[in-house]
């Protein structure tokens, strides 16, 4: 594999990370849960989260500059994501992996 920077490396690693963790809390915990854990909103926000992060990692491995904009929608929508896990609670877990993966990305923006 070709190099690839560290700082760039360490964001790859947040996005599959955090599409991981966000993927599985909502097909597992949120579908098992119910309730406000399922609403359409708050489930469309896991699976936009997980996707984005899905998304932007492919974008800094295949080496496109288009990472920067895929990194920064990433940013915007795992603090989202993040903001309202925390809300629905009993998902630290994936509030954790959403806040290192939007902090990871804005530094990938600067």
């Amino acid at each position: 594999m070709a190099h690839i920077d560290p700082g760039m490396r360490e964001c790859i690693d947040e996005c599959l990370s955090c599409y991981s963790i966000c993927l599985s809390t909502a097909m597992k915990h949120c579908l098992e849960m119910g309730g406000k854990h399922t609403e359409p909103p708050h489930f469309r926000l896991m699976m936009a989260c997980a996707e984005i992060c899905r998304t932007s990692a492919h974008f800094m491995l295949i080496g496109t500059p288009h990472h920067k904009h895929t990194c920064r929608e990433c940013a915007e929508i795992c603090a989202e994501c993040a903001d309202d896990c925390e809300r629905v609670g009993d998902m630290q877990e994936c509030v954790d992996a959403c806040r290192r993966c939007a902090e990871s990305c804005r530094r990938m923006t600067a």
